[in-house]
């Protein structure tokens, strides 16, 4: 039994590496790319359009593309979930910044303030809360599908399910799916709480 206990805590390290990682690194390249994006629509349109394309490729599917290029293990599962974390994250980067009221744009101008001062004290802290929901949609996505990540040996609680889908073993499908859906709950409620902490307290009664 402790065994077991040991084996399901290692899963749900690797689980939380394969899935956190993968969004850090989605929100590393996403939000500087949907702020650069916000200022050029027509590139915006084409990136968002191949990012939603890169959504529609069913994930299993997805994993046995990447196999001939990235062989198995850590590294094809967390280039899939990479990509699949990018989306959400661009497309409310890119509206949050989009979306700032004018008039706060036109008073900082009035104020003197230049392009980069305008971004860092303006848009990006009023586009916040927006990119951080987007940060939230993709965690909560990507820790389940990351149970996926075992069909290509890179472990997680897609291990015990597995297992338990091979052997017909119910409990063992539970130690695999209770935990993942704890995490992207934990994560979603986590990450839904720092959302409403950034928000303005003005803009959050409306």
């Amino acid at each position: 039994m402790a065994a077991k206990g040991s084996s399901i805590l290692s899963a749900t390290g690797k689980h939380l590496l394969l899935s956190l990682g993968s969004v850090l690194l989605g929100t590393i390249i996403a939000v500087p790319l949907g702020i650069l994006l916000a200022r050029h629509q027509r590139v915006a349109a084409v990136m968002l359009g191949i990012s939603s394309t890169i959504q529609t490729i069913p994930s299993l599917a997805f994993f046995g593309f990447v196999l001939p290029f990235l062989g198995i293990g850590i590294v094809p599962a967390m280039t899939v979930l990479f990509l699949y974390s990018i989306l959400p994250i661009l497309r409310n980067t890119y509206t949050g910044i989009r979306e700032v009221n004018p008039a706060y744009l036109e008073a900082g101008i009035g104020m003197g303030m230049n392009r980069r001062q305008l971004l860092t004290w303006i848009q990006f802290p009023l586009a916040f809360p927006v990119i951080m929901s987007g940060i939230r949609v993709s965690t909560v996505y990507i820790i389940s599908w990351a149970t996926l990540s075992a069909l290509i040996g890179a472990g997680g609680l897609g291990d015990p399910i597995l297992a338990g889908i091979h052997t017909y073993d119910a409990k063992l499908i539970m130690a695999g799916a209770l935990p993942a859906a704890l995490l992207a709950l934990l994560a979603s409620w986590s990450l839904g709480f720092v959302e409403r902490a950034v928000t303005p307290r003005g803009l959050r009664q409306r």
